[in-house]
């Protein structure tokens, strides 16, 4: 993300954002094979669109903040999600398709999803972004692993850095440290965003075969969608702690 105005004075908060599930290296296994086009055009296009839809809920959700500072926070997070999006659609375009025509097929569930999970204030918009957003930047990272570069930089380079999960992880604390009950509320509506998460990761994966190849399907010693699942629950529990949220 760029670099945001900042909200209000807070201390630094290192630690609020999990570990990442996966990073570039392939989990100590190299492929079988190469990825195969359509996985590569799969992948972008699902995070293209992940950008265009993180673009317009951002934009939506910075009217809900309490004061102008946090609304600009928000607004000029939603502009970055527009630059990753180009970035994305840029070179979908130099691998021969058209970004639409790469979306396309993720969009029921995308928008399944952002639907099913329509914030109604600011705090559980905040915890959409670092519990929702978490878990898919988690997911497109672990797919991503599997790929060859550039493309395997490009998408660690558009999901979202330390600085976005900060700012949210330290509203949610402040919200916290002031009214002790918010936890439980946001706990539970965590736990509907990560529910809602993983039944869609493991839609978008079973619908399009290239992509549960890259979830290390088939290949020696690695289990596939069900390691994933695991490894992708594990990072959200540690995410969860960080910010005094239960699971």
């Amino acid at each position: 993300m760029s670099a945001p105005v900042e909200p209000v004075p807070t201390t630094t908060a290192t630690s609020s954002a999990a570990p990442a599930c996966a990073t570039s290296t392939r989990h100590g296994h190299e492929p079988a094979a190469p990825p195969t086009r359509d996985a590569v055009v799969d992948l972008l296009g699902l995070v293209a669109y992940g950008e265009l839809l993180a673009f317009d809920r951002m934009a939506a959700d910075a009217r809900l903040a309490p004061d102008l500072t946090r609304r600009a926070v928000l607004s000029e997070m939603a502009a970055a999600e527009i630059t990753h999006y180009r970035r994305l659609a840029d070179r979908l375009t130099e691998l021969g398709v058209t970004p639409e025509e790469a979306m396309s097929p993720f969009v029921p569930a995308l928008r399944s999803y952002h639907d099913s999970t329509e914030p109604k204030d600011w705090l559980e918009a905040l915890t959409k972004a670092y519990v929702g957003d978490a878990i898919a930047d988690d997911f497109f990272r672990e797919m991503a692993a599997h790929l060859d570069e550039p493309d395997r930089q490009l998408i660690l380079d558009v999901v979202h850095g330390s600085r976005y999960d900060e700012f949210a992880a330290e509203e949610i604390r402040r919200a916290i440290a002031a009214d002790p009950r918010v936890a439980n509320r946001l706990s539970m509506w965590a736990r509907r965003l990560v529910g809602e998460g993983l039944s869609q990761a493991v839609r978008v994966a079973g619908e399009r075969g290239a992509l549960a190849a890259l979830t290390g399907a088939g290949r020696e010693g690695q289990e596939g969608v069900p390691a994933l699942l695991r490894r992708l629950t594990a990072a959200h529990t540690i995410r969860m702690s960080a910010v005094g949220l239960n699971n």
